[in-house]
């Protein structure tokens, strides 16, 4: 058997992130067929489109994509194959994965739970990646949203939440979270046509 030696080690990123940033996209490619989903598809719905333009802005700065959703199927779940169902699912839900439609050289992360960091490989992704500033958007704010930006900041990580790119059930419940992360979390909120990204490579 060859020793470990002989053998290349792993590459789980090929290109460190630009500015050491890296873009999250949480559970906006669904099927949206869970609780609570007629409620929370509007707000994913109004801030597609937006965050399709910061993700645009990401990739001609040579910062890497992440899209982080919930694994279906007890752990049997395909993210290609999620992108396909959504896409097929039709109305809005396959109108937001049309805008969004992850490229080759995105990367994706399964989660079990709330955070983007709780039991996935997004903090050894990251640090492959050389990230170490996050750009979290997507739904719902003060759920899987707050989780990730409080994982983050537990690892020492920059993060930060454009206010225009995440949504929650209701509008009320967003501007709360809002609040709360500006407050609680030190999360800026800056929009995302207002963040500084590295010059275009």
């Amino acid at each position: 058997m060859a020793s470990s030696s002989s053998s290349p080690p792993p590459v789980l990123a090929s290109t460190p992130a630009a500015g050491h940033t890296a873009l999250l996209i949480i559970d906006m490619i669904s099927c949206w067929d869970f609780p609570d989903a007629e409620k929370l598809l509007p707000g994913a719905h109004a801030i597609a489109g937006r965050i399709a333009a910061l993700k645009a802005r990401c990739t001609r700065a040579g910062v890497p994509t992440i899209y982080v959703n919930d694994n279906r199927g007890r752990w049997r779940s395909d993210f290609p194959k999620l992108v396909e169902m959504s896409l097929a699912s039709g109305g809005a839900g396959a109108e937001i994965t049309s805008a969004l439609l992850p490229g080759e050289k995105d990367y994706f992360v399964l989660k079990p739970k709330q955070s983007a960091f709780f039991a996935t490989p997004l903090e050894l992704l990251l640090a492959y990646l050389k990230a170490r500033r996050l750009i979290v958007t997507g739904v719902a704010s003060d759920q899987c949203i707050w989780a990730t930006l409080a994982d983050a900041g537990m690892r020492d990580l920059e993060a930060l939440a454009p206010r225009d790119c995440v949504a929650s059930q209701t509008p009320e419940r967003n501007q709360r979270f809002l609040r709360q992360a500006e407050e609680a979390l030190l999360v800026r909120t800056t929009p995302g046509p207002r963040i500084r990204l590295p010059a275009k490579r």
